[in-house]
């Protein structure tokens, strides 16, 4: 059957009031309905996935796989429209896949097409705070395991990411920055949910992830290896960030914690 798109709709309105026009007054009550009708047919593009739903982040879950445990996948879709993937195939021996690149939104706004190897592609449903995996025609995947196929967006944070925190106290000490040292400060980017900053010496980097009450979990940090007159500092920020799991907001002073511990790290809200 064949389908018509918006401006066929559209075109079709037009035409439709040219001809009440130049009818006059004669069945002018039956032709508005008509109208009315096709005007309430044509899709509203400006409510769709791409347009109406905060879809960059970072996606994770485990879905289903033919020879092996599970398929561990993560994707961060980017505002630029640009994307990476990294898949991890459970049980096997050579199990893992990572892959980056440009992605592609259907007509409609409601899906993202990913490219891969040797011309294949794969589809997502882009829902609220969540990508569902489509089969090779686009449509959603049915069955008892149809629960599965579902990758998770990352928690957000408005209060926290996204900004420059700098830092004011470590292990319950003030910091007072000395002439050759760099000011200590961490930013978390809700695009990539990557950390980044300088620990007063190097900079560093990693994945970070989100969870319920404010509980936050570092990923392993990569750094670079300058030597700086203070290195007890950086030794102990980037402790820190091995061991914190949770975090608080007040009065724009963000504090890294230990369970229910005294803050192990406190860091201010930068004006710049």
């Amino acid at each position: 059957m064949k389908t018509f798109s918006s401006t066929h709709y559209r075109f079709i309105f037009i035409l439709l009031v040219g001809m009440m026009a130049c009818s006059g007054n004669k069945d002018q009550s039956e032709s508005s309905d008509m109208a009315e009708a096709v005007t309430l047919s044509v899709p509203d593009m400006a409510h769709n996935s791409r347009n109406s739903l905060d879809w960059f982040g970072v996606y994770r879950g485990t879905t289903p796989c033919a020879d092996c445990e599970g398929i561990e996948t993560s994707i961060t879709l980017k505002r630029d429209g640009t994307f990476k993937r990294s898949m991890k195939y459970l049980g096997k021996d050579e199990n893992s896949f990572f892959d980056e690149g440009e992605f592609q939104w259907n007509d409609e706004g409601s899906k993202v097409i990913l490219p891969g190897e040797a011309g294949m592609r794969q589809m997502y449903q882009v829902g609220e705070n969540v990508l569902f995996h489509l089969d090779q025609e686009g449509n959603r995947i049915t069955g008892d395991l149809a629960s599965m196929y579902r990758l998770e967006k990352n928690r957000t944070d408005y209060l926290l990411e996204d900004k420059n925190w700098i830092l004011i106290e470590l292990r319950g000490k003030a910091i007072e920055k000395k002439e050759e040292q760099k000011a200590g400060h961490i930013l978390f980017n809700m695009e990539t949910g990557m950390f980044s900053g300088n620990n007063t010496c190097n900079n560093f980097f990693g994945q970070y992830e989100l969870m319920e009450a404010n509980r936050i979990k570092f990923g392993q940090a990569g750094s670079t290896l300058m030597a700086c007159p203070d290195m007890e500092t950086e030794r102990l920020f980037m402790e820190v960030l091995k061991t914190a799991d949770n975090y608080s907001i007040a009065d724009g002073i963000l504090s890294l914690n230990r369970a229910k511990m005294a803050p192990l790290a406190r860091f201010e809200l930068s004006d710049e």
